[in-house]
């Protein structure tokens, strides 16, 4: 195994009864990275995660740790931590007990679990907070908290499964600047796992995009967006129409459709339908092989009205061949 990778899945398979969830997993994550598994429910990402903490026996495969061959190793003797969506704080705990307790189990001196408690308060922004119970604290605070428990122990690898689901949209997108800052500041590898393409992009080294149990592609976040190899990751990973031209499929992004006079607009379609969400308008339209397409355009108008035929197109560069789903 190279020195380089920290974490390599090798032709990871499993199922459950008849259901084949895994198919062939091979994957290497460097030292250091953050990676995020990315894709809709029922892909095998969680599976993934639980293999890889040994909640989960593989079928086959192998998955090695910094060289080592885990595929069989126990949970608890696996240099791999991770947090939960739920958190699992203990609530019978203070927050100082809660990230204290692994150190604890270990039976480290109280003197040095304290000074180890205090760096991580430090680290997580909650310094103060040590004697408040997890009941008192929002669920940001309870999310940091289940981090320096995670990492007080200094994994090699810290497995995140939806940590951020149970947040609202606000509190969401500032703990992403938060776990990048921690990842980074750590220098520990964080394998990541969401639905959110958004939160993926946004946070990510590199996003291993799953579909039924495979890695449709594994890339950085710039690769994934604006080079997709399939039409499953163009269509999951922002948004994008997929087109039929002669034999092949092609990618167009929404915001790269063209219209009202430019260069490019050759081809004459009729405008279905208008909507405005997001702070973006979205414009359907049909083509006279019956293909419909969507443009977006940030704004609240655009000169076109639904059921007029106008003339749309795309540059060339900006229509990405991709493989049949």
């Amino acid at each position: 195994m190279n020195n380089n990778y920290i974490l390599e899945l090798k032709g990871v398979r499993k199922a459950f009864g008849d259901t084949e969830v895994l198919k062939g997993i091979d994957l290497k994550i460097a030292k250091g990275e953050f990676i995020t598994l990315l894709g809709a429910s029922g892909c095998g990402k969680t599976t993934t995660l639980r293999i890889i903490a040994g909640l989960e026996t593989s079928d086959a495969g192998q998955i090695f740790l910094d060289g080592q061959d885990i595929t069989s190793l126990e949970p608890n003797k696996r240099s791999v931590n991770t947090v939960f969506q739920s958190y699992a704080l203990f609530p019978h705990m203070n927050v100082a007990d809660n990230i204290g307790y692994g150190l604890k189990l270990k039976r480290m001196p109280k003197d040095l679990i304290a000074k180890k408690v205090q760096e991580m308060l430090q680290l997580v922004q909650l310094s103060g907070y040590e004697k408040r119970m997890p009941e008192q604290l929002s669920g940001g605070q309870r999310q940091r908290v289940a981090i320096a428990r995670a990492v007080v122990n200094e994994p090699k690898v810290l497995l995140l499964d939806e940590p951020l689901g149970a947040l609202d949209l606000k509190l969401r997108r500032q703990m992403q600047l938060e776990l990048k800052r921690l990842q980074k500041q750590l220098g520990i590898t964080f394998i990541y796992i969401t639905h959110d393409q958004e939160e993926a992009i946004n946070m990510s080294d590199r996003i291993a995009v799953m579909n039924h149990g495979v890695l449709e592609q594994v890339g950085t976040p710039n690769e994934i967006y604006y080079q997709p190899r399939t039409s499953y990751v163009a269509g999951f990973v922002g948004n994008a129409n997929i087109l039929r031209c002669g034999g092949e499929f092609y990618a167009i992004r929404t915001e790269n459709i063209l219209m009202n006079g430019e260069p490019e607009c050759n081809r004459e379609a009729v405008v279905l339908e208008k909507s405005f969400a997001g702070g973006q308008l979205r414009i359907l339209f049909e083509l006279p092989d019956a293909q419909q397409l969507t443009a977006s355009r940030y704004g609240i108008d655009a000169d076109v009205q639904v059921g007029s035929r106008v003339m749309i197109g795309w540059k060339k560069e900006n229509a990405i061949p991709v493989a049949e789903e």
